[in-house]
Order: structure tokens, then sequence, then C-alpha cells
């Protein structure tokens, strides 16, 4: 295969943990960094005339690649066009969150201060509807620009057209779709409330998450009626075990209303003794048990083997299974 020649700039044997905030991953056999939206559609085609398996990656959070080789091609995206116009800003998928809660921040456009802190891409938060402190990116997305996979060809997709969930939306089930760019829609208000919003969000995080270690975020979705802070976001039909519908509610008060039920998967992790629990150089965290942190070194299967080891024990006493919200990369379905 000449990849070279087809896509300048592709490069060989790059080690993924570099690129990811755990900190964890084996080896990519190709490696491709798209700064612009031509430079990505160029990488899709090549991968597909080559039948190679290729992964978009963007901020590399909320994902756990394998130790093993991924023998494909990864598309790093970088793609970073920014627009303000009136009370929308046009963003590519490339930009890093930060970024874009600054803009808003410049421009006293209101939305997405739950946003700050988060390392993460737009793209990758369009994707997994990322939320916080009862928001979430659908409750902004004017439309969304997507490549086909299949022919290569761009379209627009509107809000509803996403079928945004609780830390879901087509995108995570429809591989054929590549998040490009998209417009949010967003609100004019005073800056300085909007600064004093930004350092509170912030200030909870510092506070209640172990941001010294390097870490995927949360590793589990709130189960059904949980979700996001709130009963209801969730099919309200969903069945919860009386023994997990006890625990929450004697949960209520012992912190902010606001933020308490947003713990259902951290808190039940801890009730199952699992604080601090460690294999190899990984950990669930004793700040929030909803975080794995990497002590240095750290493997992918060692963190898998935490992942399952809460899910089982959460399964044993509350009745619930829990749903990964991180990605996987490299492991068998």
């Amino acid at each position: 295969m000449q990849l070279e020649k087809n896509l300048p700039g592709i490069r060989r044997n790059i080690l993924l943990k570099d690129y990811t905030t755990f900190r964890i991953g084996g080896r990519a056999k190709y490696f491709f960094s798209a700064q612009t939206k031509k430079d990505l559609i160029l990488a899709v085609k090549v991968a597909k005339k080559n039948k190679l398996p290729f992964f978009v990656l963007g901020g590399g959070s909320n994902l756990l690649v394998s130790d093993k080789e991924f023998k494909g091609l990864i598309i790093k995206i970088k793609n970073q066009e920014l627009k303000v116009k009136n009370n929308k800003i046009f963003v590519e998928a490339g930009v890093v969150l930060n970024q874009l809660v600054n803009t808003a921040l410049k421009n006293n456009l209101s939305g997405l201060e739950w946003a700050a802190g988060i390392p993460g891409t737009v793209g990758g938060a369009i994707c997994e509807n990322a939320g916080a402190f009862n928001k979430s990116t659908r409750d902004l997305v004017k439309n969304v620009e997507v490549l086909e996979v299949a022919n290569c060809k761009i379209k627009i997709l509107n809000n509803k057209d996403c079928n945004f969930r609780y830390r879901d939306s087509i995108f995570k089930h429809k591989k054929n779709l590549i998040v490009l760019s998209t417009t949010f829609q967003l609100k004019k208000i005073n800056r300085k409330e909007i600064k004093e919003r930004i350092k509170k969000y912030l200030n909870y995080r510092k506070e209640t998450q172990p941001l010294n270690y390097p870490s995927a975020g949360s590793i589990f979705k709130n189960p059904k009626g949980f979700s996001d802070g709130k009963l209801g976001e969730e099919d309200k039909s969903s069945s919860l075990s009386f023994a997990a519908a006890s625990f929450a509610a004697a949960r209520q008060g012992e912190e902010d209303k606001s933020s308490s039920l947003s713990f259902a998967a951290a808190r039940m992790i801890e009730e199952c003794g699992l604080k601090g629990k460690r294999i190899g150089n990984v950990k669930i965290s004793e700040k929030h048990a909803n975080f794995i942190v990497n002590l240095g070194q750290g493997e992918a299967k060692d963190v898998k083997k935490l992942i399952e080891l809460a899910k089982k024990r959460v399964k044993n006493k509350f009745g619930i299974d829990l749903k990964e919200e991180i990605c996987y990369l490299g492991f068998k379905n």
C-alpha cells in the first residue's frame, strides 16, 4: 500500500496513550492528523480504498484504548474553525471545549458554562451528548454537519435528526456518520454572570473529582431514572429495584439537591466498598467512585477488570446493570 503517497503526513506505529486523557493505550499501525475538513475526507477515502479499519479520535477523553495494536488508521481530528455571529457559534469538531467556552464568554454568550474544564472536543461532545449540572449538548445544538462514510458526501442534520438521549446520540450507533461541525444557539447575558457560573462549576469539579490523576472521566452512566442529576431524563417506565430506589431516596439531602442524584452510579459503587480498589496501576478513586484513575503505567486490561468488578458488585447489591459512559477502542465485542 502506498499510503504515504496517497495520504501525505501519515505516520506509523504511534503510541495512542499519548493521545488519551487516561494515558493508556497501545500503538496504532497508522496515524494521521486531519487539520481540515478536506484532510479528514481524504483520510476516510484512503482508508476505504485500502480496506483499512479506521477510528476518528477527538480529545481522547471518555475513551479506553486497548493495550494491543490497533491494526488500522487513527484519524486525529484537528479542524478548528470557529465563528461567532449574533447569538450563534459555528464550530468545527476539532475545537476543544475549553476554547469554545472561552469564546462564548468573550462574546457574552451563555449556555456552555457547564463544559468548562471538560477535556474533550466539540465532535466528542456531540457524539456523547456530553453534559453536566443538569445541562447537556443537545440543549444548544441547532444543526450538525456530518460526513456520510459510505459515499463521502456531506449533509446537515437538525437537532431532532441527531436523536440525542442521555449520553447518547445517533452518532454512537451509526458509524457511517462523522461529525464535522455544529452550530450552537446561545443566549446573550451579562459577562460577569457567565464568569461566576464557570468559576462555580470549575470549583465543584476540583472539590469532587480526582483531577490530579489521568482518567477518562465518569466511567458509568447514571442508571435510568437517575441520569443527569434529575428524575425523568430517561424513560419513566424503566424499572428500578426497590433497593436502588430506597438507596437514592436515603441519599437525598446529603449533598446539594441539584447534584445528589447525579451521583447515583458513584454512590452505589461506594456502597459496594470499592473506593480505592486497585488492580495493577489503576484504581477506583477514593474521591469519586465513578472515576478510575491511572496511577502511572496503567493498563487497559486492568481498567476493564475494575469495570467488570464494579458492574458485578452493583448488580448483586442493587439489582441494577451499570452501563458504561466511556467508549472502547480495540476490544472484542
